[in-house]
């Protein structure tokens, strides 16, 4: 924690800010150590180039953040009070250049910011937050393995339970049981089960459809365990499968091994991108191939970067990111395959290891 304050008051002087209030649960948890969800309570980590951090907390959380922050100038307010005012007594005088988390901040509570924060300047500390971010040290990585092993537990008990007859709501409803009895906090976004033509609809609604011979069944699951999240998918056949559909789902597989094959630290995250889409369109699957090939994963399921064809920015050591190509096809199904990887100092470490070969369940 103390690394990463350091890291950050470091960029502050060198974007010449005065201080950054840092208001995302996530990041406060990040750089402190102190994991909230303050519902529509104020929570705030105030940093300075001139004085020591203040973390500002609910009153009913005074406990619980002095007990887990490494921060430990904590001022609290209670309900009645306007945590603007508390924010403006913290700051001790003029606050000169603010950094504020734009993506993250409501207009509501920007212009009340503004109305008791006198500031000469308001910027962005997102995009320095990001970058902070996309670098997991080694207890990150590993609290992401964990994640992942936990996922691929569910997923490998999960699988029991499917079968001809078997709705994708029930799928849904076990995984979502095992991953609180092996050990997740939380899925770590909404259980998707697909099967047979709903298979064709990528971001499809688990619904009350059986599974039936012939189908094509996808997975797409993954949970949050220690404050990190994992994300897997997983394309099965129930049965014996049209031709196309065995063409589909090997040339996904092709185009996952070429993805992956790819990564390395200095590369773009756009010609990972290009290289499975490449392999897809070769395939005569190009239009099929309708999403990016992946996201940044980490603290959030979903975060930098977006691994997509324009993005230009250079892959670094220890970045975890999704590598996801799919084909979709009405009529035939869709096949999705999907890895969490790290980008070592010479490579890629494939955090997944669940099979991908085509696999026929039921």
């Amino acid at each position: 924690m103390h690394e990463r304050l350091n890291t950050l008051l470091q960029s502050m002087n060198a974007q010449g800010w005065d201080h950054a209030l840092i208001t995302d649960p996530k990041h406060v948890y990040y750089l402190t150590g102190f994991a909230s969800d303050p519902h529509e309570r104020f929570l705030g980590l105030l940093l300075s180039t001139a004085s020591e951090p203040v973390l500002i907390v609910p009153a009913l959380d005074a406990a619980a953040a002095e007990a887990a922050s490494s921060v430990k100038h904590i001022v609290t307010h209670q309900d009645t009070d306007n945590p603007y005012v508390v924010l403006q007594h913290a700051l001790r005088g003029s606050a000169g250049t603010v950094a504020v988390e734009k993506d993250q901040l409501t207009v509501s509570r920007f212009e009340q910011l503004q109305q008791h924060v006198k500031a000469s300047a308001f910027k962005d500390a997102g995009p320095v937050l990001r970058e902070l971010r996309v670098r997991k040290s080694a207890e990150e990585v590993s609290l992401i393995k964990h994640a992942v092993k936990l996922v691929e537990d569910v997923l490998r008990q999960g699988l029991k339970k499917a079968g001809i007859g078997v709705s994708e709501l029930e799928l849904v409803a076990e995984l979502e049981y095992l991953m609180k009895k092996l050990g997740a906090d939380a899925p770590s976004f909404a259980t998707m089960v697909l099967s047979g033509p709903n298979t064709a609809l990528p971001h499809g609604v688990p619904g009350s459809r059986r599974i039936e011979a012939g189908d094509l069944l996808m997975f797409d699951l993954g949970v949050y365990a220690g404050g990190y999240a994992s994300d897997i998918t997983r394309t099965f056949a129930v049965g014996d499968l049209k031709p196309e559909a065995v063409r589909i789902y090997d040339t996904v597989l092709a185009a996952n091994q070429a993805a992956i094959q790819a990564v390395k630290p200095g590369v773009t995250y756009g010609s990972i991108d290009r290289a499975a889409r490449t392999v897809i369109e070769h395939a005569g699957y190009g239009p099929a191939f309708v999403h990016r090939l992946g996201h940044g994963l980490g603290m959030d399921v979903h975060e930098y970067p977006s691994v997509h064809g324009l993005n230009e920015d250079v892959l670094q050591a220890g970045a975890v990111f999704t590598i996801e190509p799919g084909v979709y096809v009405q009529d035939v199904g869709g096949v999705r395959i999907e890895d969490d990887v790290l980008v070592t100092e010479t490579g890629v470490e494939v955090l997944t290891s669940f099979p991908k070969e085509l696999t026929v369940i039921g």
